[in-house]
Parts: structure tokens; C-alpha cells; sequence
């Protein structure tokens, strides 16, 4: 019997679809389940009449690949990775390839190439993103390694990717974690833009007084905008045109207002806090989710506070005019996110010797992932005009957006203060614009106070060198 081309663990929805989209473009593939039953009900169902065989135990399953052999592992991040290479191992044969498909800490995935690539196996680690649909129909893939093993990959994942009109969604991203690396500060900046999304559908409800079909005729106007077109907007005009079936109400206003947070987010804001990046739009919705998990507290709280505002009302434009000043504030936050985000890449490029393409990586955004967007067009204009650009809002196009959008921003921002209302993207965002473009801040007197207290020294802007002042008699 042949050989399969390629071959897949973990049956769960992700990895259930990946396979099939390998087969759709002509991959023959062999299939593993810690649960052979789950093999069984795939091969039955989904996987019926596919070029897809099963395999009952492991060592069935690799003597059922061709050489050298190709394994994407679909497993939960951490432990189970590492006690699934140690069991797959000493199965596996000089030149053979494992890839990591899963959300993995981008440090535990430079140990497992050191570690693999020293016994003279190929290692991947591959952030996958676009969901379910997205894994199905063509995601965007994020591989990380060495490039001998990406090339062994290279025709699989070329054809499995998203398609957009200049290449498929995938290119090598560079060595050790640098995939994975790229996939959490994906994740990152999609934390940013779902509350960007959510607190403007909070103020329209609470300030416009606008149901949810009247939100997603909003949402349905700035989805033809170049600069919020996207999946996101997208999906959320979606969940706001949806009515319960019992209720004939917005289904989204029965819906608990408590979100979790599985952490591509935290370890974003882990590394920004390490490498020295600052990432406060993307920080603001991290700590917008575990807020939001204290719901017993926040309900409790509520009716204690007696320092009410005066009205909840404030201009945030109509919908004839796209809710003008709102729509400026989401535009320049989701500009905020992915400045923050490309930010963090190139620093952990420097850091890493990655060598990260940030071009190349707007361009692979642009299709199948969850933050496709016709903003990553511009993006990777900007950095293909200058890879060593500073910070994106610095480019022509994204600083003549600062210029339009900053006013609105300004005016949803004050206006929510004043109303009462959390607004913690577009405030973060407002105070990391706001810094960029000050060419003198305030931690002059942090320095001279650690000065004081720590003779920690500080600079001088007239001269060079480290001084110190005795400061207390």
C-alpha cells in the first residue's frame, strides 16, 4: 500500500479540518487520535471517501508515512507537546519533521528546535490562524525554524494557505520560535481590535441609544472603509444583526458580559514588558478581559457608587454620518494596535536574530487569519518604503490618519470620562498617541527622584555623562 504524503495528530475541529484541506490539495494523509474511537467517527463522517487513512497506535502511524516524513501535531500547548515528541522520537528517523500547528510559548519552541534539529530531526513551530473556516478553506501560517526544515514543508503549506492576489498567505518567518513569536503578537493585536470593536458597540448602545440592527447598518458602512474594512468588523456586524430565536431580542444582549483570555494575550504583554515595548492599546484589552471575569464584584459594586454623572449622552455623530467621531476613535485604535504589534516584532527580531520580514508578514496577514484587514495593504506598503521604520504611524499615509482621526479620538475619549462609561482601548490608545508625538515628557522629575532617593543618577540635556545631586541635606 502507499505511502501517505502527510500526516496529522490530534482530531479536534482545527486539526479535523487541516487534514482535509492536505487532502483537498493533493496530500494523502494518515490520521492519529489519542482516542482511536474519535479516528474511527472522522473516517466515518467527514473523512469518508477522502484519501485518509487512520491509525489505532503511533508506531502504526509513521511506519504509514513516506519519507522523509511530515507530522503537524494538533495538541494543547506546553506539557502535551513535549510528552508527544518524547513518544514520537524514538519512532522517528534522520531527516523526519515535526511541526507544532498549536499555540505554543515561542521560548518552548526554541528549546524543541535546539533539542530536535540536534538529533537530526526536523523541527516547526507554525502559528496557524482563521479559526475553524480559516483551517478549512485556507488559513494564514506562520512556520518558524530552520530553513532547510520549512523548505521540506514549503510545497504542503504553500498550497494549504490562504490565497490573496500577491501569494499565498504563508512565508518563512525565521529561526528557533520566531513562527510562534509572530502568532502571539497576532493574537496580541486581535485582543486590541475585539475591544476596540466592543467598546464602541458599548457607547453606542449606552450614549446613541442604538438597538443592534441599527449598530450593524453602522458597522455595515465602516466595513466598506478602507480603513476598517475587515473580518472583525466583519463578524461583529454579524453577532449585532442576530436575534435570539425565543426572544426576538439582540441575542449579543443575553449574552454574559465575562471573556476569557487563553494566553497569546498574556504572553504579548509579558514579552513587550521585557523587550522594553510599549503595547497599551493591546495591554488595555488584556485587562479589559480580566476585568470583565470579576462580574460578582462589578454587580455588587454597582448600585454602591453614588458619584454618578450628571447624563450618559455625549456627541458620537449619528448613523447618517457613519457615527463620525466613533468611527475616527476605532480607526486610529486598530492603527495603535498594529503599530504596537509590529513594534513588539521588531524588537524581538533584533533581540532574536530573527531577521523578521515585516513586510512579508503584513502580507500574509491579509488573508485566511482572524485580523485580515485592508489596513495590512498599507502596512506592508510602509515598511516595503522603509523596513527600518521607526514606529508605523510615522509612514505618510498611517500619520496623515493620526492627523483626521486624532480629533475624534479626543472627543469619544472626553466624552466617556465624563459619562462614566470604561473605555480602556481608546483611552490607552489616546495617551500612547498622545506620548509618541510629545518630544518631552514628564519623567525628567521620575529621575530626579530616583535620584534622590536611590542615587540612581540621571542625564543632563545640556551635557553628557551620569550625575548624581545630593538632593536631601
Amino acid at each position: 500500500m502507499a505511502k501517505a504524503h502527510f500526516g496529522l495528530i490530534g482530531l479536534g475541529v482545527m486539526g479535523e479540518n487541516l487534514v482535509l484541506n492536505a487532502e483537498r490539495n493533493g496530500f494523502s494523509s494518515v490520521v492519529y487520535n489519542r482516542t482511536y474511537t474519535k479516528t474511527l467517527e472522522f473516517l466515518a463522517g467527514r473523512g469518508a471517501g477522502k484519501d485518509i487513512t487512520g491509525a489505532e497506535t503511533l508506531p502504526e502511524f509513521v511506519a504509514a508515512l513516506e519519507r522523509p516524513r511530515r507530522i503537524l501535531m494538533m495538541v494543547k500547548a506546553g506539557q502535551p507537546v513535549d510528552d508527544m515528541i518524547a513518544t514520537l522520537s524514538p519512532l522517528l528517523e534522520e531527516g523526519d519533521l515535526l511541526i507544532d500547528g498549536g499555540n505554543s510559548l515561542y521560548t518552548d519552541t526554541e528549546r524543541r528546535v535546539k533539542e530536535l534539529e540536534s538529533r537530526s530531526f526536523g523541527y516547526i513551530g507554525m502559528g496557524v490562524s482563521g479559526g475553524a473556516k480559516g483551517a478549512l478553506e485556507g488559513p494564514s501560517m506562520m512556520p518558524g525554524g530552520t530553513r532547510s526544515a520549512y523548505d521540506a514543508i514549503e510545497p504542503l503549506v504553500r498550497r494549504m494557505a490562504a490565497q490573496v492576489d500577491d501569494g499565498p498567505c504563508v512565508t518563512y518567518i525565521g529561526p528557533g520560535g520566531a513562527g510562534h513569536f509572530v502568532k502571539t503578537v497576532h493574537n496580541g493585536i486581535e485582543y486590541g481590535i475585539e475591544q476596540i470593536l466592543a467598546e464602541a458597540y458599548d457607547l453606542m448602545k449606552r450614549c446613541a441609544g442604538l438597538g443592534g440592527i441599527a449598530m450593524a447598518d453602522v458597522l455595515a458602512g465602516w466595513n466598506q472603509l478602507e480603513e476598517l474594512s475587515s473580518f472583525l468588523v466583519e463578524i461583529t456586524e454579524v453577532c449585532l444583526r442576530t436575534r435570539d430565536p425565543e426572544t426576538g431580542g439582540d441575542l449579543v444582549e443575553l449574552i454574559v458580559d465575562a471573556a476569557g483570555q487563553k494566553g497569546t494575550g498574556l504572553w504579548t504583554v509579558e514579552s513587550a514588558l521585557e523587550m522594553g515595548v510599549p503595547v497599551p492599546t493591546i495591554y488595555a484589552a488584556l485587562n479589559a478581559r480580566v476585568l470583565s471575569s470579576l462580574r460578582p464584584l462589578r454587580l455588587a459594586a454597582e448600585p454602591k457608587l453614588t458619584a454618578l454623572p450628571a447624563s450618559t449622552s455625549f456627541p458620537l455623530g449619528t448613523p447618517a454620518d457613519g457615527m463620525a467621531p466613533l468611527r475616527d476613535a476605532c480607526i486610529l485604535a486598530a492603527i495603535a494596535s498594529y503599530a504596537q504589534g509590529m513594534d513588539l516584532l521588531r524588537a524581538a527580531s533584533d533581540l532574536h536574530d530573527y531577521h523578521l520580514d515585516l513586510a512579508a508578514i503584513g502580507q500574509i496577514w491579509k488573508g485566511g487569519c482572524i485580523i485580515r484587514a485592508r489596513l495590512l495593504q498599507r502596512i506592508q506598503d510602509a515598511y516595503r518604503l522603509d523596513p527600518a521604520l521607526p514606529n508605523l504611524m510615522l509612514d505618510p499615509w498611517f500619520l496623515e490618519q493620526v492627523n483626521q482621526r486624532l480629533p475624534g479620538l479626543r472627543q469619544v475619549v472626553a466624552g466617556a470620562a465624563l459619562a462614566g462609561i470604561p473605555v480602556p482601548c481608546f483611552s490607552s490608545t489616546l495617551d500612547y498617541v498622545n506620548s509618541i508625538f510629545t518630544g518631552r515628557l514628564p519623567q525628567n522629575l521620575v529621575q530626579a527622584m530616583r535620584d534622590c532617593f536611590g542615587s540612581h543618577t540621571y542625564e543632563r540635556t545640556d551635557r553628557p555623562g551620569s550625575f548624581h545631586t545630593e538632593w536631601l541635606p
